[in-house]
């Protein structure tokens, strides 16, 4: 028998529920709010991170190509522009712990684990419906809060990051809050049956664990000297 499909609601007390699962939980994460990486690890972060952040704009393009909807298209557009410009920011997030541009630009810092993670989210956004993707991207449910968290560690353990370092998180923060109340909506709105449910949820299954593969291997590698 097919299984019914939550109510709207209880399925975005499930969406919710994932919060457990995203990376704010990670090990590495812990000690970089503490204050206890070294700045090395703080530049491999940043070096690790900048990878995931230059794909945004094309994973956004690939929610777009796939969406029958011109409403959502022209609205899913302000993502793409976001993250292109924010590209200059994340520079000079970069130039603010002490890595040079010139090795953030080549990648030569990004470990394998982050490339093999952030490569296979691209993919899954590009192959995927596009609703499915849009509910990849329902980390930002939890984001906002992590990213204001980070800005007050880093102020208080971190003195020596410079303060125009902080341009992107003060930017993202309040744009990702509107973003999360509308792909939720969107999702809520257009998986009604149980199948398309249990995707979404696997979905932001999926991302989050992306996240997660990201932390382990930047763990695992290290920091940036």
């Amino acid at each position: 028998m097919a299984q019914e499909p939550l109510s709207r609601d209880a399925f975005a007390a499930a969406l919710h529920g994932l919060a457990p699962r995203y990376w704010d939980r990670h090990p590495f994460h812990l000690r970089l709010h503490a204050g206890e990486c070294t700045s090395a690890e703080v530049r491999g972060w940043v070096a690790n991170r900048w990878y995931y952040q230059q794909i945004l704009a094309r994973k956004n393009a690939a929610v777009i190509a796939n969406c029958p909807l011109p409403e959502v298209r022209r609205r899913w557009l302000d993502r793409v522009t976001f993250h292109e410009q924010a590209r200059e920011d994340w520079l000079v997030l970069a130039d603010a712990v002490g890595l040079a541009r010139e090795e953030l630009l080549d990648e030569r810092h990004v470990a394998r684990g982050t490339r093999f993670a952030v490569d296979g989210y691209l993919d899954f956004c590009r192959q995927q419906p596009w609703i499915v993707a849009a509910a990849a991207a329902l980390t930002e449910l939890f984001s906002p809060e992590l990213m204001a968290a980070r800005v007050v560690a880093w102020k208080k353990h971190y003195d020596w990051i410079k303060p125009e370092g902080y341009a992107y998180f003060a930017n993202r923060i309040p744009v990702v809050r509107d973003d999360a109340r509308y792909t939720l909506d969107l999702v809520l709105t257009h998986c009604r049956s149980a199948d398309q449910q249990r995707a979404a949820l696997r979905a932001l299954e999926f991302k989050c664990d992306v996240l997660g593969a990201m932390l382990d291997a930047i763990d695992y590698q290290g920091g940036v000297p």
